[in-house]
């Protein structure tokens, strides 16, 4: 219930606040969200296998985010950004829809 709430009152400030991203951080911002949402929709997944652990998720996430983001600005070293940054967003994206996939197996059984 702490995370629902947390997550809400994040939301609403997001959309008070406005707050601005920076220049330098646009790049990694939407590889930092898709690796983001891997993170939550693997951590739903265990969830409904009954093996969520919470150190887990914190690691994941968190580690997600930071290699995502070192792919990107590698590759935005290396003058291929956008090549490394697609190859994370399909990586992530199967991911995340075999996550899914799982999820909505258990939910409707089909």
């Amino acid at each position: 219930m702490i995370a629902i709430l947390g997550l809400v009152v994040g939301v609403l400030l997001g959309l008070w606040l406005n707050p601005d991203v920076p220049l330098v951080v646009q790049p990694y911002l939407p590889i930092a969200v898709v690796a983001a949402l891997d993170a939550v929709f693997g951590a739903l997944r265990a969830f409904l296998d009954g093996i969520f652990d919470d150190k887990v998720f914190v690691v994941s996430f968190t580690s997600n985010v930071l290699i995502a983001a070192l792919i990107v600005f590698l590759g935005d070293q290396l003058g291929v950004g956008a090549q490394l940054s697609t190859g994370v967003v399909v990586v992530l994206g199967i991911r995340i829809f075999s996550n899914v996939a799982a999820i909505r197996r258990h939910l409707f059984h089909a």
